[in-house]
């Protein structure tokens, strides 16, 4: 029985597709990433580029990035991730960055694509979560993209920060009085931000207690605590942009996303929003992150189902529809075979908490 649930999970955890370790030179630093190409004998693909969430994420995200590379290697698309700075042994510090840093990154990672014989560099696109969202238009504005798919994206850091905040202590089911202690030390802590407080100063403020904040992390806050998308989008007008949102997401107001992007976008007629009424933030089964046990076996026995139902399925259709030389590519539906990789998944890009 534990030879057969082995099985299991390494059959459930194999993808239809062949990784491969890359290096990318940018800013005298190497980018360790990882490119996963499609089995489907074609001598070029199209290209999903990954611009990781908030935290320190390998190029996989622990695995959770593979359920969608295999829906991307099916539509004939490769993908394409990187280790941020200073994870899994990579050189630099992601806490260093700011979104312009972030974004000259990725841009940079596409020219290196563009240098592949195996990639059409007439169909690289994007595809970024969370914190990306204050990414994803920079690096559009900075060279070609011909699409992006933005996941669960943020408009504005201090409201969003200020969204997560209440939206987390409402589901704790805080008291009246907890919630206004709470809002006064945000507040407080973005005076700090705008006159430019040092991290001692910082602490000093909270009464000694950094409460899980470091040094570093500051600096990181202090340096892009003013991000806001709203001007940046223009630079996506009349590229195609799937907006992947979800109904029970603590992180991000979503009813804001959607409203920013309708603006910006919408007159282009290239906007494609598309809302998971049983999602959390990170597109992940509500019924499933709320519970660890559960999230856990799912990981293990069926990592593909920890996704919102057509989430991955909207994402291949997308890709699919984008033209190529010889015009649509035909979606493969094969089950998923061979040894893409068995890492197994983590919950699934989560989301930034600014807390501020």
């Amino acid at each position: 029985m534990a030879a057969g649930l082995v099985g299991v999970v390494l059959w459930q955890n194999s993808y239809d597709m062949d990784e491969q370790r890359v290096s990318i030179r940018h800013g005298g630093h190497v980018l360790n990433g990882v490119l996963a190409l499609p089995r489907d004998g074609r001598k070029q693909h199209g290209l999903v580029v990954y611009i990781h969430g908030d935290g320190p994420v390998d190029a996989t995200h622990d695995g959770g990035y593979r359920p969608l590379w295999e829906a991307n290697a099916k539509a004939g698309y490769a993908s394409l991730s990187w280790d941020k700075p200073g994870v899994a042994g990579a050189p630099g510090d992601w806490l260093a960055q700011s979104m312009d840093d972030r974004a000259a990154e990725a841009a940079a990672a596409i020219a290196w694509a563009r240098t592949r014989p195996d990639i059409d560099g007439d169909r690289i696109g994007l595809w970024g979560a969370s914190q990306a969202g204050w990414v994803l238009p920079k690096v559009a504005a900075k060279t070609p993209v011909s699409f992006v798919i933005a996941v669960s994206p943020a408009i504005n850091w201090l409201q969003q920060g200020r969204y997560n905040l209440l939206a987390e202590l409402r589901s704790e089911g805080a008291s009246a009085e907890r919630i206004e202690a709470e809002t006064a030390k945000s507040d407080r802590t973005r005076r700090l931000l705008r006159r430019h407080a040092t991290f001692e100063e910082y602490v000093r403020a909270m009464g000694g207690d950094a409460d899980g904040m470091t040094a570093d992390r500051w600096g990181f806050i202090s340096r892009n605590y003013t991000a806001d998308a709203t001007r940046d989008l223009r630079a996506l007008r009349g590229i195609p942009v799937l907006l992947t949102l979800a109904d029970h997401d603590l992180n991000v107001d979503t009813a804001d996303t959607e409203r920013v992007y309708r603006k910006v976008l919408d007159a282009g007629g290239a906007l494609t929003v598309e809302r998971y009424p049983d999602a959390a933030h990170s597109l992940v089964k509500r019924s499933l992150e709320q519970s660890d046990l559960k999230l856990t076996l799912m990981a293990l026995f069926s990592p593909r189902s920890l996704f919102a139902d057509g989430f991955l399925d909207s994402q291949r259709r997308f890709l699919g529809e984008r033209p190529t030389r010889q015009g649509p590519v035909a979606l493969r539906t094969t089950p998923a075979t061979g040894t893409g990789g068995a890492t197994l998944l983590a919950v699934p890009f989560a989301g930034a908490k600014a807390r501020t």
